[in-house]
């Protein structure tokens, strides 16, 4: 899969833009103008036209002038501001649905720059319970969301499907019992596959997680979370690839699945749209508008 560094080619696209703009302001605008007073003094009576096609900016001069006030705009608002994503999995069930279009705090947790992710004003730490965009640290052109479980110094365990930070169990209520919809069309288990669906308190948010009763609890683990790292789990628990599963092999042991804090993009607030499979024959809903908890 080829992966399009799109903040990369923004800020390449901003930079050609300013600098047409910036050529015509400081040397092809002047030329014109220096050109249409010599043609005024050469004539009696000036010629509109002639005119016009002195003052006519080069066609990739008008474009650049016209594009980077858009452009610088874009730049400013998604590299500083929100950033808008689509949900491509179920992992983070049932509070975000595949196809969810959300939009991505990226002041929450610091003002960093463009494509070098390097952070030069330092706002806020991600808390406990924020559903949070971050690069996938075994291939960081990939972006991940989840939710933050496990702060710097924590000690996070799983057992039984249920969750410890610090040695205390995460509180959790069963609010219903639905069908599981990710059970595969003819599967011989189709029709009796439930899943439980909770509220669960993790710091100051309350959100909804979801277990599947048929999936096999995993092995009883726990971690550390390393100074300037995060804990990230999916609201799934029985069908997400998060911090739980260690698999990058060119990490440290003690830091495999921990998301590092160079790796935030930003912090999920909203769904504003949900369009599964974006084509005209399938139109966006407006249904699922909310906000993230």
């Amino acid at each position: 899969m080829m992966h399009i560094n799109f903040p990369l080619l923004l800020v390449i696209a901003v930079a050609i833009a300013g600098f047409l703009a910036l050529l015509d302001f400081v040397w092809l605008a002047p030329r014109r103008r220096r050109a249409i007073a010599a043609y005024q003094a050469r004539v009696d009576v000036t010629d509109p036209q002639t005119v016009q096609q002195l003052e006519k900016e080069p066609l990739l001069v008008e474009y650049g002038k016209s594009f980077f006030p858009v452009l610088a705009v874009v730049l400013i608002l998604r590299s500083f501001l929100v950033e808008p994503f689509q949900i491509p999995s179920g992992s983070m069930k049932p509070t975000l649905e595949v196809g969810d279009f959300i939009l991505v705090n990226k002041f929450a947790y610091g003002i960093r720059l463009p494509v070098l992710d390097l952070k030069v004003l330092d706002v806020g730490d991600p808390q406990r319970g924020d559903v949070m965009v971050f690069r996938y640290p075994n291939d960081p052109r990939i972006n991940y969301i989840k939710r933050v479980v496990g702060l710097p110094g924590d000690h996070v365990r799983y057992a039984n499907k249920q969750l410890f930070i610090n040695g205390d169990v995460v509180e959790r209520d069963l609010l219903r019992v639905v069908p599981d919809d990710e059970v595969p069309a003819g599967h011989p288990l189709q029709s009796i596959a439930q899943a439980e669906i909770y509220e669960e308190q993790l710091g100051e948010a309350s959100h909804e997680i979801r277990l599947k009763r048929l999936a096999k609890a995993p092995s009883a683990d726990q971690w550390v979370v390393p100074e300037g790292h995060y804990f990230m789990v999916g609201d799934n628990r029985d069908n997400s690839n998060d911090s739980r599963y260690w698999s990058a092999p060119n990490m440290p042991q003690e830091l495999w699945g921990m998301v590092p804090d160079n790796y935030i993009v930003g912090k999920a607030f909203a769904v504003w749209m949900h369009w599964p499979e974006p084509k005209f024959s399938n139109l966006p809903s407006f249904s699922r508008v909310s906000l993230i908890h």
